[in-house]
């Protein structure tokens, strides 16, 4: 018999609408999962197991009452830096130990409405920035998960909740589910509705999801965002055109990633895909440059509150970052959002003649550390561009932890990013 646990959501839904299977028997299963391995994985920062329970009884309720919702039952995983109304939410920082919001973000709101079991909060770094928490990679303990959405990605992979939320600034979605082996999607920017969120990077934010399909992250961000973005069952809808790049900076890029690439293209070509390799043009990588210049500054301004009252209890590593002797100029500021604004007009120009990117999702396997989530240059271009972003598991290197690949897509164009996706899931 099949452990509920490692249902995906499209799946676990389907079976709960009729009854064959029950909100709590997931529930239970995910909750089996989180005792014999949350002690060395430490996906949450919350997480009431009676509570998670109660809530799961009461969507079989109203799966009995005759309800019919995409999400009903599904436990989910929240980021910590989205609200949960009465959870604690402390954003990753020691300054907002004990904080607990009366209202649920946009997203979880719109999550529980379609029928979702929110099952606990998960590790984020400081503020969704760099400074680690205590989440391990589930393959290897000794590796990171990535981050920022550390908890949320190594708790899908480790089978204590099939979808969660994540959010992403630079690669805080896209990096980690690689490293943990399953599948993130950043949608376009602005899909989802930011509100609830501690918003770091008001030209970068972007909520999005990680679970274990490209089919099960779009259920959970269609069902918030009120879309239908069809079947995604891995079959080409239509002969494709791929873009393919090692983006910005190839020369970061692993040998195991380099080949990965290139057999993901061959397998492309292989089954009818025009595959053309690209050069970024000048406008997309001063972009990339820009990133840094918007994101840090816009999270000087965030946490201003932070940064004046409660600043020793700040990291060094994001005080250097955001309040050093570089920070931006407000002319700097605003000529790197220009530069952005500029680049994705190109983008979208140059993608005229495509369906998708195909590029690295990180540099390579998960760093063999704690100290660090990992570099997001693989990222940080196509967040910038306010792109839809997804990456799938693709195997594994040459230390036996996962790699993946990244289809990226322009603004709302996120059909084509998941269509692609999914194809690629099921070849690779």
């Amino acid at each position: 018999m099949t452990d509920p646990a490692s249902l995906g959501a499209a799946e676990a839904a389907r079976r709960i609408r009729p009854g064959s299977l029950t909100a709590e028997a997931l529930m239970q299963a995910c909750l089996d999962r989180v005792a014999a391995r949350e002690d060395t994985v430490h996906a949450f920062v919350h997480l009431d197991a009676g509570a998670a329970l109660t809530a799961a009884r009461a969507a079989d309720a109203r799966v009995a009452a005759g309800h019919s919702l995409p999400l009903l039952g599904v436990p989910i995983g929240v980021k910590d830096v989205i609200d949960v109304a009465g959870m604690p939410c402390a954003y990753g920082s020691p300054i907002w130990q004990g904080h607990r919001p009366m209202a649920d973000a946009a997203c979880v709101a719109l999550a529980r409405a379609a029928g979702a079991v929110v099952m606990g909060k998960t590790v984020s770094t400081e503020f969704a920035t760099q400074k680690p928490g205590p989440t391990t990679n589930p393959h290897n303990p000794a590796h990171t998960p990535g981050g920022s959405s550390s908890g949320s990605a190594a708790g899908v992979a480790a089978g204590f909740f099939p979808a969660a939320f994540a959010t992403q600034t630079g690669g805080s979605i896209i990096r980690p589910a690689a490293f943990c082996g399953v599948v993130g999607y950043m949608p376009s920017h602005g899909m989802l509705h930011r509100a609830g969120m501690k918003v770091m990077s008001e030209s970068l934010d972007t909520i999005g999801a990680i679970a274990r399909s490209v089919a099960d992250c779009a259920l959970l961000v269609g069902a918030c965002a009120g879309r239908d973005f069809g079947a995604l069952e891995g079959r080409l809808p239509r002969p494709l055109r791929i873009a393919v790049t090692l983006g910005p900076t190839p020369d970061l890029a692993t040998p195991d990633t380099v080949a990965l690439i290139a057999r993901a293209a061959r397998a492309a070509a292989d089954a009818g895909v025009e595959v053309v390799q690209i050069d970024l043009p000048r406008e997309l990588l001063a972009a990339y440059a820009a990133h840094p210049i918007v994101m840090n500054a816009e999270s000087a301004q965030a946490i201003a509150w932070e940064l004046t009252t409660r600043r020793d209890q700040v990291s060094d590593m994001l005080i250097a970052r955001v309040d050093g002797p570089d920070r931006a100029s407000p002319q700097a500021l605003d000529d790197a959002r220009e530069v952005l604004r500029r680049a994705r007009v190109v983008f979208t120009e140059l993608m005229s003649g495509f369906d998708a990117v195909l590029t690295p999702s990180a540099p390579g396997e998960a760093p063999h550390s704690l100290a660090s989530t990992g570099n997001p240059a693989f990222n940080a271009l196509w967040t910038a561009l306010h792109a839809a972003c997804v990456t799938v598991p693709a195997g594994s290197g040459q230390a036996g932890l996962p790699l993946g690949v990244q289809l990226v897509a322009p603004h709302r164009k996120d059909q084509a990013a998941l269509a692609c996706a999914a194809w690629f899931q099921g070849v690779l």
